[in-house]
């Protein structure tokens, strides 16, 4: 039978074993693992970045081993804190540390609900729920930022593509375009042309497409498929050109002769042809003239009211030299212009006296000779 002494002594030893088993549990229930997003929804591919916070709600320094639970297969999840890939943190009293988790979903996986746990070993577990939205495929992805340029046929066509390798392998696409008979398609990754590229999986790179259309090309809209193919993967991307077409005017006669001969004071017609050699059509086109003091020029008609791409008219030009002109070549600039284009032809014009004035020269030629003849009769013998 106890006496009082070891009664005493034993109660004694039960209340401190108590007082330190509740130490002991305060202090394994001091460190807790906290995030503000414990279940999130994403779609295939996604990366994930998480802050997660230990935080020591005791009175002592607190010291866990930090790791990852349950991680789904082909995940890549890095758990780091301060900047270091660290395994064992330690936490002051009333404080916390951050830990940053990221976690890159592949893109090959399916749809579902998936958890996985953050844990400091021996003090908390974190559950984080992930539900991927949809159903995942390996894939390549091939985008612009607009697919879509309006600009005049001799404009350079640039867009930036986007080409993403969503496979589970390093991937060499070759790069290629089913433009139309005549365009100019370039591709240039790093800024350097180029027919292929190679792309890290899970990575994307951008690539410039540089396109210019064919001389004389008509206005419209034209399709240019893009295309990134690898043995197993490929994709394709249409890009939409608007031309606006291109202006161009040119003048010359029906026979290609620019030049003619005139009577001074006398008038002649030359036949002119108005072409129009680009791909829009050609509204109000003036005609007008450069000519020399005295000399008129007149067209019919002096305005035309549409010269469609691709087509000719036909313009008479009525030119009328001064009757004071001396003889001589004298150049007539006649022009045809449009607010968008405008053609120049300089056309030589021969003068010559009339007829007339060559018969009266001779006639005062005739009668000073004669003058003198009888001059020289009549009074040569005295």
């Amino acid at each position: 039978m106890l006496n009082r002494t070891q009664i005493l002594t034993r109660f004694c030893l039960s209340v401190l074993l108590i007082i330190l088993s509740g130490v002991k549990a305060a202090t394994a229930q001091s460190l807790r693992l906290y995030t503000p997003y414990p279940r999130i929804t994403v779609p295939p591919g996604e990366t994930i970045d998480y802050t997660i916070d230990l935080i020591n709600n005791g009175g002592a320094i607190a010291t866990a081993e930090v790791g990852l639970e349950g991680i789904p297969k082909d995940w890549k999840l890095t758990l780091r804190s301060g900047g270091w890939n660290a395994q064992v943190i330690s936490v002051l009293p009333r404080e916390k540390k951050s830990l940053n988790l990221k976690v890159e979903l592949p893109y090959d996986i399916e749809k579902g609900v998936y958890t996985f746990r953050v844990t400091a070993r021996g003090h908390s577990v974190l559950p984080l729920t992930v539900e991927v939205s949809e159903q995942g495929t390996v894939k390549t992805v091939f985008t612009a930022d607009q697919a879509n340029m309006q600009g005049h046929a001799t404009s350079d066509f640039n867009f930036r593509t986007k080409l993403e390798n969503q496979t589970g392998e390093k991937q060499l696409y070759a790069l290629s375009s089913q433009a139309p008979r005549g365009w100019t398609v370039v591709f240039k990754p790093n800024y350097q042309q180029a027919t292929s590229v190679e792309i890290e999986p899970g990575q994307s790179k951008d690539i410039p497409v540089e396109m210019k259309a064919p001389y004389n090309v008509k206005a419209g809209k034209y399709i240019i498929p893009v295309v990134a193919s690898t043995g197993s993967s490929s994709a394709r991307l249409e890009l939409v050109v608007d031309v606006s077409g291109s202006y161009g005017i040119e003048l010359t006669t029906t026979d290609g002769r620019l030049s003619e001969k005139i009577t001074a004071g006398r008038h002649r017609n030359i036949e002119l042809v108005v072409r129009n050699s680009g791909s829009t059509d050609l509204n109000s086109v003036r005609m007008s003239a450069g000519n020399p003091q005295g000399w008129e020029v007149s067209f019919t008609p002096d305005t035309i009211p549409l010269v469609a791409a691709g087509e000719s008219v036909q313009v008479k030009a009525r030119m009328r030299a001064y009757e004071k002109a001396i003889p001589g070549d004298y150049v007539i600039n006649l022009t045809a212009q449009t607010p968008e284009a405008t053609s120049t032809a300089s056309f030589r014009m021969s003068v010559k006296t009339p007829l007339l004035w060559g018969w009266l020269g001779i006639l005062i030629i005739l009668g000073a000779v004669g003058t003198v003849v009888y001059l020289f009769r009549k009074y040569g013998r005295r």
